[in-house]
C-alpha cells in the first residue's frame, strides 16, 4: 500500500517536475525554440488505446511482437494493432468495478484496470492490473489464457518467456509464474521497501538465466531466473539527505545490457557500469535521473532529472554532449532510432536529437498530453503514447542538407 500515498504527494514532484531539492519551485517548461530540420518525419499512423494511463502515474508503453503492437489501458481496453498501419486486429474491452472493488464482500468483476504495459511471448500478451492481478491473453484471438494474483500493484511490464512469466509488484516482490497456466513456481520477497518513494517501477531484465531490476531503495538487483534466489546487489544511491524527498533514490529505469555489461542509475544516485556476473562495479558517474537510459553504438544516452539530455561513452563515462533546450519539459526515457535520439515531452511533442551531438533534428506534436513512456523502436519505425492513449507510429525520411 505503500505508493497508493505517493499519487497525491508526489505526482507534481515525479511526474510533473522530480526536481531536486536545491529548486525551490517546479520550474515552468523551456519555450520550444525554431530550427532547422535535418531529418524528414513522417507520421505513418495514429490510434488510441481507451483512456490510456490516465493520471494514475502508471507508465503505459507498448509491446510489439510479429509485425503486431499490443496497448492496454487504465479503463480497462488492450488492443492488438497491425504495427505497419494501425489497423485493429482485435479489441477487448472487460468491465470493472474500480480499483477498490476486489476489497469488498460482493464477488468482483473481471479486474482490467491494465498497468504498466503488456509484455508479450511464447504467444501470450500478460499483462498486471493496478489491483494485483495478472491476465494471460491469446496473443492472436484476444482470449484469456489464465489469470494470476499477486500482492500488490503490477507497474511493469511482464517478462514472458517459454517456461517462466517474471512479474514484479509494487511491494517489492518479484513472481515467476508458469507461462503456461499461470501457477506460481517462487517468490522473491525484498522484505522491506522504503515508507517513500517515486511512483512506477522500472522494466525488468533477462539475461543468461538472470532477472535484473532496480529496486525503491536505489540498489541494481540480480536474482536467478529459476527459483528466485538473490545473486547480488549494488547500490546505485546513497540515500542520503535531510529530508524523506531528499533521500529519494528510486532505481526505475530500464536497465542496457551490453556484452557482459550493465549500465543502470537512481533518482539522486549515480550512473553506473557493472559487471553482470558478479555485480562489480565499473566507472560511475553522478547523474539524477527518474527514467530509463539506452544505448546506440557507444554512446549511453539518458535524461536528467532537470529534462536535459545526455549523452556518454559507455567504455568510460566520460560525457559526450548534453542538451537542454528542453529543460524542464519532463521528457520521456529516450531511445535511440538509428542516428537519431527520440524522446517526448510534458506537452505531447516528440523531439528527435542527433546521436553524434546532439542537435535538435526534427520534431512532431503527438496530441497536447503528456508523453511519459518511452518510445518504442522497432526497425525504421517508432511507437509513441501518451497518458491519453493516443499511438502515433513515425517514420524518418531522408537527411535534409
Amino acid at each position: 500500500m505503500k505508493r497508493i500515498l505517493l499519487i497525491t504527494t508526489l505526482t507534481a514532484l515525479a511526474l510533473a517536475g522530480c526536481h531536486s531539492s536545491k529548486d525551490s519551485n517546479i520550474q515552468p517548461p523551456t519555450k520550444l525554440t525554431k530550427f532547422t530540420p535535418t531529418v524528414s518525419v513522417q507520421r505513418v499512423w495514429k490510434e488510441s488505446v481507451g483512456e490510456g494511463a490516465q493520471e494514475s502515474g502508471v507508465r503505459m508503453r507498448p509491446a510489439f511482437a510479429d509485425g503486431v503492437l499490443y496497448a492496454a489501458s487504465t479503463d480497462g481496453v488492450i488492443k492488438a494493432l497491425d504495427a505497419k498501419t494501425g489497423k485493429t486486429l482485435w479489441r477487448d474491452k472487460g468491465p470493472s468495478r474500480g480499483w477498490f472493488s476486489w476489497w469488498g464482500k460482493e464477488k468482483p468483476l473481471k479486474d482490467t484496470r491494465y498497468a504498466g504495459g503488456p509484455g508479450v511471448g511464447s504467444g501470450l500478451v500478460v499483462v498486471g492490473t493496478l489491483n494485483g492481478h495478472v491476465y494471460a491473453l491469446d496473443a492472436r484471438t484476444g482470449k484469456q489464457r489464465w489469470m494470476a494474483t499477486v500482492t500488490s500493484e503490477v507497474l511493469a511490464p511482464p517478462v514472458v518467456l517459454t517456461h517462466i512469466t517474471v512479474v514484479r509488484t509494487e511491494d517489492g516482490n518479484v513472481f515467476g509464474l508458469d507461462t503456461r497456466t499461470g501457477k506460481q513456481l517462487w517468490l522473491y520477497d525484498q522484505d522491506t521497501v522504503p515508507s517513500l518513494s517515486l511512483r512506477g517501477l522500472g522494466p525488468m531484465l533477462v539475461a543468461h538465466g538472470v532477472v535484473f531490476f532496480g529496486s525503491a531503495d536505489g540498489k541494481l538487483v540480480a536474482i536467478r531466473l529459476d527459483n528466485g534466489e538473490k545473486l547480488w546487489d549494488l547500490p546505485l544511491a546513497s540515500g542520503e539527505g535531510r529530508t524523506e524527498i531528499e533521500r529519494l533514490n528510486d532505481a526505475d529505469g530500464d536497465i542496457v545490457f551490453d556484452g557482459n555489461m550493465l549500465y543502470a542509475d537512481a533518482y539522486h544516485g549515480n550512473l553506473t557500469q557493472v559487471d553482470g556476473a558478479s555485480g562489480r562495479p565499473g566507472w560511475h558517474r553522478k547523474l539524477s535521473t527518474y527514467t530509463s537510459l539506452d544505448l546506440g553504438g557507444h554512446t549511453l544516452v539518458g535524461v536528467d532529472s532537470h529534462s536535459n539530455v545526455w549523452a556518454f561513452d559507455k567504455g568510460s563515462g566520460s560525457d559526450l554532449w548534453k542538451q537542454d533546450k528542453l529543460k524542464w519539459r519532463w521528457l520521456s526515457a529516450p531511445s535511440v532510432m538509428g542516428k537519431y535520439v527520440v524522446v517526448g515531452d510534458l506537452k505531447g511533442y516528440v523531439h528527435w536529437l542527433q546521436l553524434d551531438n546532439g542537435k535538435l533534428a526534427a520534431r512532431e506534436q503527438l496530441s497536447s498530453d503528456a508523453i511519459r513512456s518511452q518510445p518504442l523502436v522497432v526497425g525504421n519505425m517508432v511507437y509513441v503514447e501518451d497518458v491519453k492513449g493516443h499511438i502515433g507510429a513515425y517514420r524518418l525520411g531522408p537527411a535534409r542538407h
